[in-house]
């Protein structure tokens, strides 16, 4: 077959069916003569539906993962080739590369192989298969796919097939008739059996999913029928106890799923503990929801219940959903301890992306580090409110009796806050707040232990922060409610003291039904399982109410109610309208959380007169003030002021630039040349092959100036010997170097040697 030297002379291909695989492909040889590749070319746009086809090959049906990957920013090559790349994927079956059935005669079993304590992201166990192929978006032309197959048989090192249909190495006849289960079906299996759900609808979704990659018939289905219930066996009697002891029972689970710990430092004199939990699937949503997005964290909780408390990190997901991507147990916030896990958790990100990098990540605790997350996120801070707010609203609610007495402390709890835009002093804010109400002994009894040691530390964190939206504190709340109800379950009051308790919670039945959730969203399944999820938060369930159901009250601007949209003789009044601190009398929002009722009315009231805006819009008006803010005239101040403007207005004619421009060469011929130094040699000068003579005195010197001296070409004995010889001298001489004697020479202007 003729080798193609150049991707241009390689046709693109664009098969008519929704999902492809390499044999609706024409491959080409490319590459040189020695080691020539198969490649072929196809629309960026359709690489997904490669890659799903490829898994759903009858002969071999598997699942792919991420090797390897790799990116280039646009305009950073000002000479490439035409293979150059602009993304650089590998894929990888999930059957390989690594072998988990070395050593043995004959590999285990995989018609009923279930490993529910570890929840890897590769379906069953590795076999060493070498399939894989690469797929490079093309540098010269983005929309276009170059996709190089290094091997398309999915066979091990030694040449045999290793998984599939076609293993005759199965233990028992029936192995290689026996369906398929790759790693959706089976986490969805286990994410429904988690939940709840009958045994029936199970195997009914199971059924459903094996269907794709083998017939319905009866010997199908009864082994699928035999799957759950073994699987739903094994899960109701999988306990967290490993062992007796906590420490012993954790270090086992350790042992079994070191792919799912990204830091681990067990407790010692110096060190304390730490545990850093992160499945596969979680850190694909960490790269897909972070980059260039929120990274949130939800710390502290469990502080007063468990052993350990738990620290959260999340994303948004598409539906702005708070997603759980990462989970730190530990009781150290000291800065070096969070600097350890959190280089540990952005290398292990890098590993896949290395350009990936949030744009602000979320704290909801004043007495956060800020240096780590500067230093190793590279990203602004923000603050939410929601802890805060949460907080005070529980112990207002439980600590007062009085409906009327409620709804004024919290508005005079929101005015205390709103004080540092206000310019008055907060100190005498919360002097004049606990005056007024002093005669409301439990909440002032609360409100003095708790907060007013540290409410000067949280006042100047939320003045010197800009502050996260109610969306977002709303969504990270909906996560803590519901992390709350998956672990404060009173069947489990006796093993909040336990580590292994809490890790196999966090691993099994919060992870399973997050992944079910987005199972259900991406592919419009489990209509109930995609509702309840798409109402879990506040924001969602405010926009499903109209406008037309809010009255604000026209002259004090006090009071507002908003009809209820199950029974329309309810109304809820909501008091302090257009404030983050407004109090509703719903049920759900006498909990402490921040209700829908709310969030509603706050909408509308953004759009009428005589309402105050929100305080994150409030700390972004700070924002451009103090940007805007003239600096003294003949400092220093403002020369650091011009030359980040200039910086920002160069950034900004680059964008309208690209944005306008139609070839990218334009853009990048007219970039300043970046010079840099010549390289130094890195070896040393071989010898000469010539005799070593020493070197002349002045006298000779002088005489011989002129003229020139030949010498025979020597014998390679005499080569050898003179070598010899100068190694000896060499040595000689380093040796007598303590000895020498410097004098002056009145005839030189140097030193002469005796």
């Amino acid at each position: 077959m003729e080798i193609v030297e150049s991707v241009g002379r390689i046709p693109v291909q664009n098969p008519s069916k929704e999902e492809f695989s390499s044999s609706d492909l024409k491959w080409v040889k490319f590459g040189s003569k020695e080691h020539p590749d198969d490649v072929a070319v196809i629309p960026y746009a359709r690489v997904n539906d490669f890659i799903i086809g490829e898994c759903c090959r009858v002969e071999c049906p598997t699942r792919f993962h991420i090797e390897k990957g790799r990116k280039r920013a646009r305009g950073s090559l000002k000479r490439y080739k035409s293979d150059e790349y602009l993304e650089y994927r590998q894929y990888w079956c999930s059957f390989g590369p690594e072998n988990h059935g070395e050593g043995g005669k004959v590999l285990p079993s995989r018609r009923f192989r279930l490993n529910t304590r570890n929840r890897a992201a590769r379906p069953q166990s590795m076999r060493g298969c070498q399939c894989h192929f690469v797929v490079k978006r093309l540098y010269a032309r983005p929309t276009l796919a170059l996709i190089i197959y290094n091997d398309k048989r999915h066979v091990n090192k030694a040449g045999f097939v290793c998984h599939g249909p076609l293993d005759g190495d199965a233990i028992g006849p029936g192995a290689p008739k026996t369906p398929y289960v790759c790693e959706d079906i089976q986490q969805q299996t286990m994410s429904l059996i988690y939940l709840g759900i009958p045994e029936e609808n199970v195997l009914q979704k199971h059924i459903e999913g094996i269907q794709r990659y083998c017939g319905s018939d009866a010997k199908v289905n009864n082994l699928a029928s035999q799957y759950v219930q073994k699987l739903g066996a094994i899960i109701k009697r999988s306990s967290h106890e490993l062992d007796l002891d906590d420490q012993a029972s954790l270090k086992l689970w350790i042992e079994r799923n070191k792919k799912t710990i990204f830091f681990y430092q067990d407790s010692s004199d110096a060190d304390p503990f730490i545990l850093g939990i992160q499945t596969e699937w979680q850190l694909q949503q960490m790269i897909r929801f972070g980059h260039c997005s929120l990274v949130a964290a939800d710390s502290t909780f469990g502080i007063r219940r468990l052993k350990y408390p738990l620290y959260t990190l999340l994303v948004f997901d598409s539906r702005q959903h708070a997603l759980p991507v990462a989970w730190v147990i530990t009781r150290s916030f000291a800065k070096p301890d969070v600097s350890k896990w959190m280089k540990a958790l952005v290398e292990r990100v890098h590993t896949v992306d290395t350009r990936w990098k949030p744009s602000g990540f979320l704290i909801d605790d004043a007495a956060v580090e800020l240096d780590p997350i500067r230093g190793i996120f590279g990203c602004p801070v923000l603050f939410s409110l929601w802890r805060v707010r949460r907080s005070w609203l529980k112990n207002v609610v439980r600590k007062c009796a009085n409906r009327e007495v409620q709804r004024e402390i919290f508005k005079r709890l929101g005015k205390v806050v709103h004080s540092i835009w206000d310019g008055v002093d907060s100190a005498t804010a919360t002097e004049e707040f606990m005056q007024d109400f002093v005669d409301q002994t439990a909440f002032m009894h609360y409100f003095k232990d708790c907060w007013l040691p540290k409410i000067e530390m949280w006042l100047t964190m939320m003045q010197n922060l800009p502050l996260a939206s109610q969306e977002a504190s709303g969504a990270i709340e909906a996560y803590h409610v519901k992390l709350k109800s998956k672990l404060y379950d009173d069947t489990h009051l006796g093993a909040f003291q336990r580590i292994d308790w809490l890790v196999h919670k966090l691993t099994t039945e919060l992870h399973s039904s997050y992944w079910l959730d987005r199972f259900a969203d991406e592919t419009d399944s489990f209509k109930n399982v995609k509702e309840e999820y798409l109402s879990s938060t506040s924001w969602h369930r405010a926009q499903q109410i109209p406008d037309s159901a809010v009255c604000l009250g026209e002259k004090d601007h006090l009071l507002a109610k908003v009809q209820s949209q199950k029974d329309v003789n309810v109304t809820r009044v909501v008091s302090n309208p257009g404030s983050d601190f407004a109090f509703c009398d719903c049920p759900w929002s006498l909990q402490g959380n921040l209700c829908k009722h709310v969030i509603k009315v706050n909408m509308v009231c953004e759009t009428r007169e005589g309402y105050q805006s929100s305080m994150s819009l409030n700390s972004f008006k700070q924002l451009l003030l103090q940007l805007s803010r003239k600096p003294m005239d003949g400092s220093m101040e403002l020369d650091k002021a011009m030359a980040w403007a200039h910086q920002m207005l160069d950034q900004l004619k680059r964008l309208v630039e690209l944005d306008s421009t139609n070839s990218i060469g334009s853009i990048v011929n007219s970039f300043p040349l970046k010079w840099s130094s010549r390289r130094k040699r890195s070896s040393r000068a071989k010898s000469s092959p010539c005799l070593a003579l020493p070197s002349p005195r002045p006298k000779e010197q002088s005489n011989n100036k002129n003229k020139s001296l030949a010498l025979p070409s020597p014998r390679p004995k005499e080569l050898s010997n003179n070598k010899n010889k100068s190694r000896k001298r060499k040595r000689l001489s380093s040796s007598s170097k303590c000895n020498v004697r410097v004098k002056p020479d009145a005839d030189h202007d140097g030193v002469m040697v005796n």
